[in-house]
């Protein structure tokens, strides 16, 4: 009787700490991956043009790498877009009119197409140097 009440106090310790581990998992810090992928808008609108759940599926919550030019900028909210197809939130407080018309290379984490917009939205960006 008390083997199987140790048994299930162990259970009960290894579910736990199981479960404890998969929900309070560390925060991924986009700056420092590495890109999953690197990609070009057009190569990008290619594959959503041809099929967008295969194209959603292989880039979504991934670390991706973009160049263009730099159409908006929205200081207020952090924000850019490039090429008039992608919008970024910015990681951290960024000086952001000095952007403007500039070309610059972005990693940021994927977040999906904007089917309304036609754009496609990343958030934790930052600039590539």
């Amino acid at each position: 009787m008390n083997k199987k009440i140790l048994v299930g106090i162990a259970l009960v310790g290894v579910v736990a700490t199981c479960s404890y581990l998969f929900l309070y998992k560390e925060h991924r810090d986009i700056k420092t991956e590495t890109a999953d992928y690197v990609v070009s808008i057009p190569n990008m609108d290619v594959e959503f043009q041809t099929n967008d759940s295969v194209a959603n599926a292989k880039y979504s919550d991934k670390t991706i790498e973009l160049v263009d030019v730099v159409t908006s900028v929205d200081e207020a909210n952090n924000s850019i877009v490039l090429g008039e197809k992608v919008f970024g939130t910015f990681i951290e407080k960024t000086p952001l009119k000095a952007l403007t018309g500039k070309t610059i290379t972005i990693k940021g984490r994927f977040l999906g197409y904007d089917e309304l917009l036609e754009e496609y939205k990343l958030d934790q960006i930052s600039i590539v140097k």
